[in-house]
């Protein structure tokens, strides 16, 4: 019968190192003296022993495990993976380990992450999931966990969330479908629960109210999915054939319509704009290549985990809102109508 490999103890480091137990547990913890002859004698021991220490022990001890949570509710969203990216390099920088997790949009799953997490002594949780509430946020509180949201809070008075200019992004779509020449545009508008479809909703109505062929009929609900984009591409082509333009309230949203419009012979960018929302890759690799109002993902994952570890660590002078800019990257799907093929 195969015996398990001995896991070195702190006692085994002692015990190698010559000294006490707790004098080890002070260099580790950094709490305390520890003159350098001692301290390199205590580095010599872990590294021949290949000692790890026990994150969780040491968080019981000093209530800080170098560990924080990112809750997504849709990993397959390449927007997300690449927010997620951003999180743990900045992350990893400051000596921090990120744990995943996925909600799939389901507040139940949620829960159970958050009371998982409780169990495991996590410093502190970034929640980009669409199903955190009022009593989540009072539930950390209490616990003294700390915690900041992506595109949605609670309260926004009092949390930190970090998301980009929605509303001024679907100005700026609108805009640009106007300057390349269209003269009936549609929008294909995501869940009215979430920030980011409200939001792009209200700057698309804002920037069509005034034009007389403006009709609420060219508005189509979807779920910010690509199956969501074609159908509501196709409800909106069947109501208004002579539609010239699209925007969609984010990039997989606009992929579904790029599909539907190839499906009915329509010609992306002579006979119909479409222009998408977040800058997510897929843009540069459709056909042809999409037109979009780009976030700055990398950045506002960036920005969200230093201002949790600045939080976790005491620094965060106030939670606040902090909103990033946009920007337009025009691409094949619109171009071609403005320069006129």
């Amino acid at each position: 019968m195969r015996r398990g490999i001995a896991i070195a103890t702190i006692r085994d480091v002692a015990k190698l190192a010559g000294i006490s137990v707790s004098t080890v547990s002070r260099f580790l913890n950094k709490s305390g003296y520890v003159n350098a002859e001692t301290e390199q004698s205590i580095k010599n021991a872990i590294e021949k022993l290949n000692y790890a220490p026990n994150q969780v022990a040491r968080g019981l001890a000093g209530k800080k495990t170098n560990t924080i949570a990112l809750i997504l509710p849709d990993i397959s969203n390449l927007f997300f993976s690449d927010l997620a990216r951003a999180v743990e390099d900045v992350a990893a920088t400051y000596g921090y380990t990120v744990i995943f997790g996925n909600s799939d949009d389901q507040g139940t799953k949620e829960k159970r992450y958050i009371e998982t997490l409780k169990q495991k002594y996590i410093d502190g949780i970034i929640f980009a999931s669409n199903t955190f509430g009022h009593e989540d946020a009072e539930m950390l509180t209490k616990l003294g966990i700390p915690f900041v949201c992506l595109d949605r809070g609670p309260d926004e008075q009092n949390f930190s969330v970090v998301r980009s200019k929605n509303r001024e992004g679907a100005v700026m779509a609108v805009q640009h479908l106007r300057d390349v020449g269209c003269r009936k545009i549609a929008h294909i508008y995501g869940p009215q629960h979430l920030v980011t479809g409200k939001e792009r909703l209200i700057g698309f109505e804002q920037s069509v109210q005034g034009f007389d062929w403006y009709t609420p009929t060219l508005l189509e609900p979807a779920d910010f999915r690509i199956a969501g984009g074609m159908k509501a591409t196709e409800r909106l082509m069947e109501r208004h054939p002579d539609i010239d333009g699209i925007f969609a309230g984010n990039d997989l949203m606009a992929v579904g319509a790029l599909k539907a419009l190839h499906r009915m012979g329509i010609r992306v960018g002579e006979q119909v704009a479409v222009c998408g929302f977040d800058g997510i890759q897929t843009t540069e690799i459709t056909a042809p290549e999409l037109t979009t109002i780009a976030q700055p993902i990398y950045d506002m994952g960036a920005l969200i985990s230093r201002l949790l570890i600045k939080k976790i660590e005491g620094n965060l002078e106030e939670d606040r809102l902090y909103e990033l800019d946009v920007k337009l990257i025009a691409r094949e799907s619109t171009l071609r109508r403005k320069n006129g093929i």
